[in-house]
């Protein structure tokens, strides 16, 4: 059996008033924006692996078939004992990384980040059974606020995966990537994927898909503000929104209101204002230029030593050293 262990950084508390604290930022600007984590519910969650699975939204396989070509080439050229991952979830693409680092017989250790307790729990215990000589120790806690948090006991890889890097907005990634630099000694590794810049036909229906299950997603977020906060948000009355900032290079989320509406959120005691018509943004999810992110990289403290795109070139994996 291999040793399990899960570390708590961050309490429920915590997590209730960092939601508090970014809602009542949120819905009092203008205009209007949520933190894309509060989507992760257990109802998100499952939401999201549909996503993952519908034939619109081509990231997750594109990122898992150049994971499944290149992870050899990985625990090759790592040679790393530890094996961190910075949002794991259920750690699914990851196992390709594992099986490559074990049969390369470098990998000890395997560290899965994820702010949800009962994910890192269901994944730990599933990883167990399937890789029993591995130590597997979770951390509880936001990605970007952990990296005091890890292993440095050994030579390290830190994997950031599904583009969730787009996320943040050019400074936030900035921060966050130069973070991860200091975190890391010359010599180690960060394993990166990001989406890429392609034709907005292809772009949008990943996120606007014909079922409508990334609609339910995103409205779902009103339902977690409702359970969580005591908020009375009807999500039917708000719809679905995803468009290309061809400005920005980044996929915007918004929930469009479809009358004009009066919010109340009891545990804020705010009363919160929708026009119809108005939008609240949900999330954005940039997509890179090559030039651009090696740019970011270059400058957060790193060297590109590999640079893989799938044949479409719709998305990259991107292997960076940390330098001296």
């Amino acid at each position: 059996m291999s040793d399990i262990a899960l570390d708590v950084h961050i309490s429920p508390e915590r997590l209730l008033e960092d939601l508090r604290a970014d809602v009542r930022q949120g819905l009092t600007a203008t205009p209007k924006w949520l933190s894309p984590k509060w989507f992760y519910d257990a109802t998100g969650s499952a939401l999201f692996e549909n996503i993952t699975e519908l034939p619109e939204y081509y990231p997750t396989r594109t990122e898992r078939a150049l994971i499944e070509a290149h992870a050899f080439d990985i625990a090759e050229k790592t040679d790393a004992p530890i094996l961190v991952e910075l949002g794991s979830g259920s750690s699914d693409k990851t196992r390709l990384l594992l099986t490559a680092g074990l049969k390369h017989g470098s990998l000890e250790r395997y560290v899965p980040q994820d702010v949800s307790p009962s994910a890192l729990e269901g994944a730990i215990d599933q990883l167990s059974r399937e890789f029993p000589s591995l130590g597997v120790r979770g951390i509880v806690s936001d990605f970007t606020d952990t990296l005091q948090n890890l292993p440095a006991d050994g030579r390290r890889t830190i994997a950031f995966l599904g583009g969730t890097l787009g996320n943040l907005i050019p400074d936030e990634r900035a921060r966050f990537l130069a973070d991860i630099a200091r975190a890391l000694v010359s010599g180690e590794f960060l394993l990166l994927g990001v989406g890429l810049v392609i034709e907005e036909s292809v772009l949008v229906p990943a996120y606007d898909d014909a079922a409508g299950v990334t609609a339910q997603f995103n409205s779902n977020v009103l339902s977690v503000l409702n359970t969580r906060l005591g908020a009375d948000f009807d999500p039917q009355q708000f719809e679905h929104v995803a468009l290309w900032n061809a400005e920005e290079e980044w996929i915007e989320m918004r929930l469009r209101a479809r009358t004009a509406q009066h919010v109340h959120i009891a545990d804020l005691e705010l009363d919160v204002s929708f026009d119809e018509g108005e939008e609240l943004r949900t999330e954005i999810s940039a997509k890179f230029r090559r030039e651009g992110i090696d740019r970011e990289l270059v400058d957060a403290g790193f060297r590109i030593d590999e640079f893989w795109t799938d044949p479409q070139e719709r998305f990259a994996l991107i292997l960076a050293c940390r330098e001296k």
